[in-house]
């Protein structure tokens, strides 16, 4: 193993769920905030407006690209990161990466790992960040989001589960926010919401666990139209 494996292996912190936690927290500055990832197209043509709407909505996204797609790129940051195999790695999240159909979902979800992998870097120096750092600048690994989550995650000693349910949960919880500012609906709805979503983060982890991240997909097309769409709205909130 390599000095940068032995650094993973046998420097990183035993597992705490605080420290977990704080990967988790609304208020981690990777960008979440500023990216509604097509949720804002669907309010203005009216096409979501209840509560009811967005619930089934984040059902939708959960099932068939959440869950069916980021979550097999965790995967693939735990297979592969044992053996080093690092190219194999790359290309699953470079796979992954240019399958996303909107430009606006590509470069959002872009720049939220590279803002993660930036934020995460200054508060777990002595994790090992080399092989990854290189891989980036060499434009050999895309930096999503998932792909970041799973590489601390990995190193922070997360079991699998849930590292996945917990990044679940993020998209989630994202979503919610989102829709709090762009829909006539409260905090205590939206908490309410939040409560009768958590469980389908592990229902729908399980269902596609089996899958190879070589099978990933995605089935969402009324949200990717809606992501292509945001750009030429005549307002936005969000950032296109």
């Amino acid at each position: 193993m390599t000095a940068a494996g032995l650094t993973s292996q046998q420097t990183a912190p035993k597992f705490h769920w605080l420290a977990y936690q704080q990967l988790l927290d609304s208020a981690l500055p990777i960008g979440g905030f500023s990216h509604s990832f097509g949720l804002e197209t669907l309010v203005q043509q009216g096409r979501l407006q209840t509560v009811d709407e967005l619930e089934a909505y984040i059902g939708t996204m959960l099932a068939n690209s959440w869950a069916s797609s980021d979550a097999m790129v965790i995967k693939a940051v735990y297979q592969h990161m044992p053996s080093e195999t690092w190219e194999q790695l790359w290309e699953i999240d470079h796979m992954l990466h240019v399958q996303r159909a909107s430009s606006e979902a590509r470069i959002g979800v872009q720049k939220m790992g590279r803002r993660l992998l930036q934020l995460a870097k200054s508060m777990y120096p002595d994790l090992s960040w080399q092989s990854l750092d290189e891989a980036v600048k060499a434009g050999r690994c895309s930096s999503n989001h998932p792909m970041i989550h799973g590489w601390v995650s990995y190193q922070l000693r997360v079991p699998l589960d849930q590292a996945v349910e917990g990044y679940l949960y993020s998209c989630i919880m994202t979503c919610i926010n989102s829709a709090l500012r762009l829909m006539s609906m409260g905090q205590t709805q939206g908490q309410i919401l939040l409560a009768k979503l958590v469980p389908l983060t592990e229902r729908e982890w399980r269902r596609v666990a089996h899958l190879d991240p070589l099978d990933a997909y995605t089935n969402s097309p009324a949200a990717d139209l809606a992501m292509m769409q945001h750009e030429t709205l005549y307002s936005r909130l969000f950032m296109s």
